[in-house]
Formats: structure tokens, sequence, C-alpha cells
């Protein structure tokens, strides 16, 4: 599994390191990189909208059809496959659309999480030989996780600094041109005076990188909360899904404090970026307004097929209708 996001994580880091490149400062790289990420899984957003807002719209149609088919389950599955076909609705037709920007997602957390091997595209095995080189110092401890040791050993690269002692301490992993490349990546990692390779908790409680994960916290679960609002028709959560709401920004807030800042900058710019689409599809593909425009197609579509209709004059049968009437006197 892991392989198959670091495979989309290394696609991806190639747009992480091309906005890199051309801004010079990782932290807006990312702002650039999620931009452009949102952009293009646009059409797959608007698409699971529509699913969203079409399947509301048949919610008072369902609910009749339950309440005279409700025991016969058969009957009812028939009758709900002749609204779907009837009203141009797929019930499964969001999961592709849910599916992909999903897979999209992660492979962008392995670009953020894996920036040596899956931005800089450096070689996997000389990134772990120099892993265990940091960690065969004494008294030097990196990041127990293993999914955030590369951006630990970039930190630690960083905070020496110089290209030869790194040179003499990587020589067999890194060329001097790489050794260089990635302090240069390094330098980029503080944005508005902010180290994004920092760890909250490396920092204390009542640092001021505890804002990395209370604002991780609370724009995901503010993210979460409009965008019910904003979907109050199409989103019927059940009580599992709700705690799950609260659940989430929770493990991300924990997550958060104990992995570089860059994680979850990453994540609160995709949260609040998220939201803003999320708004803007909102009011552009609302139940309300697709069933406007399915009635104004709909009300079209009868006046057109009306026009084929060719008009045929028929005397003969007023007169008929006439002689009838005079019969009747």
């Amino acid at each position: 599994m892991q392989q198959i996001f670091g495979f989309f994580g290394g696609l991806l880091g190639y747009v992480l390191w091309a906005a890199f490149w051309l801004i010079q400062n990782f932290g807006l790289s990312i702002i650039v990189f999620t931009i452009i990420i949102k952009l293009v899984l646009l059409p797959f957003s608007i698409k699971q909208q529509r699913s969203m807002a079409g399947n509301a719209r048949l919610g008072k149609k369902q609910k009749e059809l339950r309440e005279k088919y409700g025991n016969n389950r058969v009957k009812l599955q028939e009758e709900m496959n002749k609204l779907y076909e009837k009203e141009g609705i797929k019930p499964t037709g969001g999961c592709l659309t849910t599916i992909v920007p999903m897979l999209i997602i992660l492979g962008i957390f392995y670009a953020v999480a894996y920036p040596l091997t899956n931005t800089l595209h450096l070689n996997s095995q000389s990134v772990n030989d120099a892993i265990a080189a940091v960690n065969a110092i004494p008294g030097y401890a990196m990041n127990a996780n293993p999914t955030y040791q590369e951006i630990s050993l970039l930190k630690f690269m960083a905070e020496v600094g110089n290209p030869d002692t790194l040179g003499n301490l990587f020589g067999q992993a890194f060329s001097s041109v790489e050794i260089n490349r990635i302090l240069d990546f390094a330098g980029g990692f503080n944005t508005f005076g902010v180290d994004l390779l920092a760890i909250p908790s490396e920092h204390g409680f009542f640092s001021g990188y505890i804002l990395f994960p209370v604002f991780c916290f609370l724009s995901n679960i503010g993210s979460q909360l409009i965008m019910m609002r904003v979907n109050k028709n199409t989103m019927q959560q059940p009580g599992c899904m709700k705690v799950m709401l609260i659940v989430f920004p929770v493990i991300s807030a924990f997550i958060a404090y104990s992995v570089p800042a860059a994680v979850a900058f990453y994540w609160i710019i995709s949260a609040v970026i998220g939201l803003v689409q999320s708004i803007v599809l909102g009011k552009l593909y609302s139940p309300a307004r697709i069933t406007a425009n399915s009635e104004a197609r709909h009300a079209a579509l009868m006046f057109e097929n009306e026009a084929k209709v060719p008009y045929v004059y028929a005397p003969k049968t007023t007169a008929v209708v006439n002689n009838t009437a005079k019969k009747k006197k």
C-alpha cells in the first residue's frame, strides 16, 4: 500500500518541486501546489456535488416509495430503480468521484511527508543510509515514526548547515551536489518567520507552534460543519458518522502535535481551500438550482416536441361536428 501511495506521491512531488523551484519557499509552494491540485480535481468535485444534489432532489419521492412499499423490499427496489432511471440519477455515481480524489490526497500527503524521495527524488537507498547514519550518532534521536524520518533528516541537515561536515557524514550516501541541493531545499522551510521543520511537541505545549495542531483541528472540524450546513439537504449523516466528524479532527490535531509543522500546514491549507470550494459548489449545484434547471430543460423539451408535430387542417371534421350539433337541436 505504501508503494502505491508513494508512487502517487512521487508524481505529485514533481508539481511540488516545480512550485518550490519558482517560489523558493516551501510554505508558499504548498499553497500554490494545493490550489493546482484542487483545480485538477475540480471536475471530480463538481460531479460529486451534482450527484449529491441529484440524490437529495429525489428525497421526497424516495420517502413516498418507502412508505408505500416498505413491506416489500423487492418491489421497493424495483420502483427505486425505475425512479433513478426516469430522473437520470445513478445511486453509485459519486463513488468513483470520491475514490479518485482520495487516492490523490493520499499521494499529496506522501509528497509532503517524504520530501527527499518524493519531492527531490533522491535515491531511496541513499536516503535510508543517511537516516541510519544520523540514528547512529550518540545522543541524537530522530522522529520515532518512520513516516516522518525524511523530514527529520532534512531538519538535521538544515541545523548542521555546513556542506563539508555533511559531506564527511553522508559522503557515501549523497554527492556534494545533492547535499547543496538539500540545503537549498531546507532553507525554504522558513515561511513568515516560522520553521516548518519544527515539531510542536519538541517546543512544548505553550509554544507558538501549538497553533499548528490547534488550527489543524479547527480547520478540519470547521470545514466539515460548514460543508454540512451548505449541503444540509444532501448530507444526512447517521450517528456514527457524526461521531467521526469529531474524531478525525481530534486525530489530525494529535498527529500534527508530534510531526513537523510542514505536514500540519498542508492539512490546514487543504482544509481551508477545500472549504471555499465546497461553499462555491454548494451554491452553484444546490438541489434547488438543479431542480429548477431540470424543470426548465423538461419544459423546453416539451415545447420542442410540440413544435415538431405538424399542423393538420381538417375542415371536414369541423363540418361533421357542426352537422351533428344541428341534428341534436
